[in-house]
């Protein structure tokens, strides 16, 4: 059980701190993610960004996943995904386009004008405060076009018969806790009150505006 998210990113960093990284990249899956991203960023000294990807809802049951879309428009799905949509003519179409509008206002929120962070021959780290279906988490990882030297998924926890599904898509898993009981992320959070936009933006602008302060000083002892 964590305390927060805080403590389980915390926890997460510990677990993978002493090992080599080159020119690390944290992508994190918001809004959630983003405190883990952040705190393994800082402990890390790494780059955050965000890499958006948003769940796809069954028809008639928005809090089951069918599957998930990211923010380039690739779409996975879930094994028993067609057994939801066989009765369901043309919802996947509207469900898609309804999540790449949600998608494009947090691309405007979150980054602006500002492009995403370039993954090329990086080690790139993709988290997110925990994987019950592991659609989100998929989705983001087939939209990494720029090919990273290597990608590590890291995550507080995780449903067990799902991290191998995610592992097919990335180079390695780190995972902290994944109980065979598992039915829910928030069941291993003490407290997993929602992240609202406000934060994610608060995140992602300290951390930016602290490399920002960093850089040219490193470049100068060059």
């Amino acid at each position: 059980m964590f305390r927060n998210r805080e403590d389980a990113a915390r926890k997460l960093a510990a677990k993978l701190q002493g090992r080599i990284f080159h020119k690390p990249l944290v992508l994190a899956i918001p809004r959630g993610g983003v405190v883990i991203g952040a705190v393994l960023a800082q402990e890390l000294d790494a780059e955050v960004d965000v890499i958006l990807s948003r769940k796809l809802r069954a028809p008639g049951y928005p809090e089951y996943a069918i599957g998930a879309i990211a923010e380039d428009g690739q779409v996975y799905l879930n094994p028993h995904a067609d057994a939801c949509l066989e009765t369901a003519k043309g919802y996947l179409e509207e469900e898609c386009r309804h999540q790449l509008v949600e998608i494009a206002r947090r691309r405007n929120l979150f980054r602006g004008s500002r492009p995403p962070a370039d993954a090329k021959d990086r080690s790139v780290i993709v988290t997110d405060d925990g994987i019950a279906t592991g659609s989100t988490m998929i989705a983001a990882l087939q939209s990494l076009l720029r090919k990273p030297r290597e990608v590590i998924v890291a995550v507080p926890v995780a449903s067990p018969d799902r991290l191998n599904e995610v592992g097919r898509w990335c180079d390695e898993v780190v995972c902290l806790l994944a109980p065979e009981d598992f039915w829910a992320v928030g069941q291993f959070y003490q407290d997993f009150t929602q992240v609202e936009d406000e934060e994610v933006v608060r995140l992602l602008r300290r951390f930016s505006e602290g490399r920002q302060r960093r850089e040219p000083a490193i470049a100068g002892a060059r």
